[in-house]
């Protein structure tokens, strides 16, 4: 049975959560795979019947009856926002989504302390934020590189001293950590540093993830989930825009956001199926948050809000711009392509009246490119990334008017990638498959 690979083709907020519902349903896929990121991700799924779920960790397939969630090796589990998570799940009539979850024992575990000195660091920023999430990733993953011994893993919650001597060891190097930083003295600091002050602190998160991890199946692989007769889903999170090596450095994640990990999950287990990869878009550009954003418009910013990317204290503000057929090649290329396009908010475009496409940037009055010349680097070289970031702050938009119907179809020819799915509402039902225009697949 086939493996539909999903990623966000822009700067996240794409409408991911909703077109692996969408997915899931169409395909009767027995799984979804969370292949990288972690609790910073918020896919929004809603139903016909009203209901509503921003999907962090658990598969967004969760509110099909039966469907399972396996957290691979390259997810980051962060077991208390999976605890209010799954609470959030019994509101809305879910109640059984533990007992449909598994995690990898290698996945790496992100704490209260890690969570804190992210958000200490952006304090300590100022008005040089970079547009963290606030979630705590980027320092499990430092910490993975400089200390991975006292790291947690998800095969950690099987024992609770383990989970004790190993919190004490972050807390104490945290503490340290933050002690260099030039911080703030503002009511916001000193909330954070509360848990890295408070010696009770450890033990009481080991007995918390202790519980957590009982509730669940802790396995030593993504084997029998990969090699089952079902259909299954693999969910990306973030963008492939914000890409810790092919993003625009300083402004992305620390996680790969490309199809790289679902490959290699499938290849590293054994799958001998059908791979389609499907590359998710809005009808226009979004970004959460500081960074490069090329056809940014604040008055569509205002025109179309999104309910559910509002302004908060870490990404900060919500932005809006045109479809950007340079920003969309580019991400092509360092995703290695795609088999299928899902393009989402075609509706919300209509709101607009009137519709713009992005065909390429003015770098100076004379010079002119269509996003050809926007190439990666071959290699990871986060210089290069610094300076793709300083190149397109130089760069101005070249537009060509458009309908807003005619969108897909003009994307498609642009990318020479066929569009499978246009979504022109929030449930499963506003979903429209376009079969004539649907790619093979890639066999394996």
């Amino acid at each position: 049975m086939p493996a539909y690979i999903v990623a966000d083709l822009g700067f996240g907020d794409s409408g991911k959560g909703s077109m692996v519902d969408f997915l899931v349903r169409q395909h009767n896929a027995a799984t979804v795979v969370r292949f990288n990121g972690g609790a910073q991700a918020a896919h929004n799924v809603a139903l016909p019947d009203g209901r509503h779920h921003v999907f962090a960790q658990f598969g967004s397939g969760t509110f099909v009856p039966g469907v399972r969630t396996h957290l691979s090796r390259f997810m980051l589990v962060d077991p208390v926002a999976l605890w209010q998570e799954d609470l959030h799940l019994q509101a809305v009539g879910v109640f059984d989504a533990f007992n449909r979850l598994s995690i990898d024992e290698r996945a790496p575990v992100v704490t209260c302390f890690q969570r804190a000195a992210n958000r200490l660091r952006e304090l300590a920023r100022g008005c040089g934020r970079h547009g963290s999430c606030g979630m705590g990733i980027g320092e499990t993953m430092a910490d993975l590189l400089t200390h991975e011994q006292i790291v947690l893993r998800a095969g950690d919650f099987r024992n609770v001293h383990v989970m004790r001597e190993k919190l004490r060891a972050l807390q104490h190097l945290t503490r340290r950590q933050m002690a260099r930083l030039d911080l703030p003295t503002t009511r916001q600091t000193d909330h954070e540093m509360r848990c890295l002050l408070d010696p009770r602190a450890p033990a009481e998160f080991a007995d918390l993830f202790f519980n957590v991890g009982s509730r669940c199946a802790i396995v030593p692989s993504s084997r029998p989930v990969l090699q089952g007769n079902a259909s299954v889903v693999l969910e990306g999170a973030q963008g492939v825009l914000l890409d810790e090596w092919f993003g625009f450095h300083p402004f992305t994640t620390w996680s790969t956001t490309t199809f790289a990990n679902a490959l290699t999950l499938l290849e590293e287990n054994g799958y001998s199926g059908k791979v389609v990869k499907v590359g998710v878009l809005r009808a226009y550009m979004t970004r959460h948050g500081p960074g490069p954003f090329v056809t940014e418009d604040t008055r569509m910013t205002a025109q179309i809000p999104d309910m559910h990317n509002r302004m908060n204290a870490w990404q900060c503000g919500f932005r809006v711009g045109w479809c950007d057929l340079v920003m969309l090649r580019y991400a092509l290329q360092v995703a290695g392509g795609v088999d299928q396009l899902a393009v989402t908010c075609v509706d919300r475009l209509r709101e607009m009246g009137t519709a713009k496409i992005c065909r390429g940037y003015a770098h100076t009055p004379a010079e002119y490119f269509d996003g050809n010349r926007l190439r990666a680097a071959k290699q990871p070289d986060l210089p290069y990334q610094t300076r793709l970031t300083e190149f397109l702050a130089t760069c101005r938009p070249v537009y060509e008017a458009i309908s807003a119907d005619t969108l897909p179809a003009r994307i498609s020819e642009a990318l020479q990638t066929p569009v499978s799915v246009t979504s022109h509402g929030p449930t499963f039902q506003d979903k429209q498959r376009h079969t004539a225009m649907r790619g093979p697949g890639l066999g394996r």
